[in-house]
């Protein structure tokens, strides 16, 4: 969420984002639960109703100061309190009314995106994205190589048509060496990345609205989660472990010493892929339901665009280990994330598609969800709280690890060799094959 001050001081600022990001303010205001929101008319109408209760309150102080004195004297006073039983009520009224604009004001602000960084790209989509690296060369195979949906049905290890009969479509069944293949990788990253310095964390996968508020999920992505109602009481499956590991130390106060904070966490992810119909409909790309690594990091504003570069280069050793190419590029305006204001994509180079396909994304929110989720630090003992920043990324996401993995380390015969990397995790295989 942006600071109100912000947004009403810098309107022209505000419009020139949106415009960068794809959207208008007309578009905003068109929301069922917005009807024209104007947040520089309504923050008016706020102030206004702040002095007009302030006076009033000053009036009541007067009076009742003079209320009493006529009390102490034995005077009679009751026009005076008669008075007083409309000034309270107005005051009340006003409190009301300015209760009900800071109300759609804040329904205003949860649904503008934040403001990016200076030096991000601008354009309309993801033909404006910059690439700052390529690592590794994609392999050059003699013979065609296959993308992995015929692979892993081919190798026995992935099982799309059980998984349909079972739940429909965007799932997979993942058999003998195919699961163990996930669970070495998911091992894998987590404890390369505990290595590097983050703490490791199990945390709820069921959430609250208020926690996918402060991390900008809701309510602009409720169509994308999965919503339950048992027992009377509302949750939601998570769509990544950033929202609960983010609002770990929602309404705390952390101190300056104790930053920045690491997490790492290693979750099923549930996605209902609104909006996505026909698009990457095959295999393992866009599924409802998948594992990933998850990085986090609550750091201060001096050290956060530090603490990026960091977490980038964190989630490209694990396909360095793995001996897997790939490119980092960084998103333009109209291709970044809602809470980002800056974003990396880390994209590995996949054989059978003859294309890079994102499998990390690492953003800096900057204090765009902290001011959502109240998460604060104190520079120094008695100093003014400020707002965090929050950073997450993916540290990877396994299924497109493993995607990665079966169709660069294919081989002509159709088995798929397993990285040196990953082979103490896999009971020392070194291959998987047919049968």
């Amino acid at each position: 969420m942006l600071d109100l001050r912000f947004v009403v001081e810098n309107r022209e600022q505000i419009l020139a984002m949106l415009a960068s990001r794809g959207q208008s303010l007309e578009q905003i205001q068109a929301g069922p639960a917005l009807a024209g929101t104007d947040p520089w008319r309504l923050d008016a109408e706020r102030r206004a109703l702040i002095q007009e209760v302030e006076q009033l309150r000053h009036q009541q102080r007067k009076v009742g100061e003079e209320i009493a004195r006529r009390g102490k004297a034995k005077e009679d006073a009751s026009d005076l309190k008669a008075e007083m039983k409309g000034v309270a009520a107005r005051i009340k009224e006003g409190d009301a009314r300015r209760q009900d604009v800071e109300e759609r004001i804040r329904r205003f602000l949860l649904v503008v995106p934040n403001v990016p960084d200076a030096g991000v790209p601008v354009g309309p989509d993801e033909s404006a994205n910059v690439e700052v690296r390529r690592v590794g060369e994609p392999k050059v195979f003699d013979f065609e190589p296959k993308a992995h949906w015929d692979l892993g049905p081919e190798l026995g290890i992935l099982d799309f048509e059980r998984a349909a009969k079972i739940s429909g479509a965007r799932f997979v069944v993942e058999w003998g060496l195919g699961a163990r293949l996930e669970r070495a990788l998911g091992q894998f990253m987590l404890d390369l990345q505990t290595e590097r310095g983050y703490r490791e964390v199990i945390p709820p996968y069921l959430v609250t609205a208020d926690t996918l508020t402060g991390t900008g999920q809701l309510p602009k992505f409720e169509s994308d989660l999965f919503k339950t109602a048992t027992g009377g009481r509302d949750l939601y499956l998570i769509p990544t472990a950033e929202v609960p590991v983010t609002c770990l130390h929602r309404d705390e106060m952390l101190d300056a010493d104790s930053l920045p904070r690491r997490y790492a966490a290693l979750t099923p992810c549930f996605r209902s892929e609104a909006g996505s119909h026909g698009k990457d409909v095959r295999g393992l790309i866009r599924q409802h339901q998948f594992h990933k690594v998850e990085l986090v990091k609550l750091t201060t504003p001096q050290t956060s665009m530090d603490e990026l570069e960091s977490m980038v280069a964190d989630a490209e050793e694990v396909l360095k280990r793995l001996e897997l190419p790939y490119r980092v590029v960084v998103l333009s305006t109209g291709d970044m994330g809602f809470s980002a204001a800056r974003t990396y994509d880390i994209e590995v180079w996949l054989p059978g598609q003859q294309t890079y396909r994102e499998i990390s994304s690492c953003s800096n929110c900057t204090d765009f969800q902290a001011r959502r989720a109240n998460l604060r630090y104190r520079p120094e003992p008695g100093a003014k709280p400020r707002f965090l920043h929050t950073l997450n990324g993916s540290g990877l996401a396994v299924g497109r690890t493993l995607i990665a993995v079966l169709e660069n380390y294919q081989q002509a015969d159709g088995s798929v060799v397993i990285p040196e990397a990953l082979r103490p995790y896999m009971g020392g295989a070194e291959r998987i094959s047919r049968g």
